[in-house]
């Protein structure tokens, strides 16, 4: 525990820390306070609008003939 060795020398506001340093400064910082939860921000990205692409068709190879059989009819005898 620290000593008290001089009063009313610095004033004082409220919402501050003061201290002495070890260079024997008076010092004061703002004190920090918890308990509310900062908002986190929404950032919106920029969707560059693209211009629709036409898909190119696979061309069809065209489709192999199938030579049809001949039906051969049997002779009576």
């Amino acid at each position: 525990m620290g000593k008290i060795i001089a009063k009313n020398i610095v004033k004082r506001q409220s919402g501050y820390l003061y201290y002495v340093d070890g260079q024997g400064n008076v010092c004061e910082a703002k004190m920090a306070r918890g308990g509310k939860k900062k908002k986190k921000k929404v950032v919106k990205k920029k969707v560059a609008k693209r211009k629709p692409v036409k898909k190119k068709m696979a061309k069809k190879k065209p489709a192999k003939k199938v030579a049809k059989k001949k039906v051969v009819k049997k002779k009576k005898k």
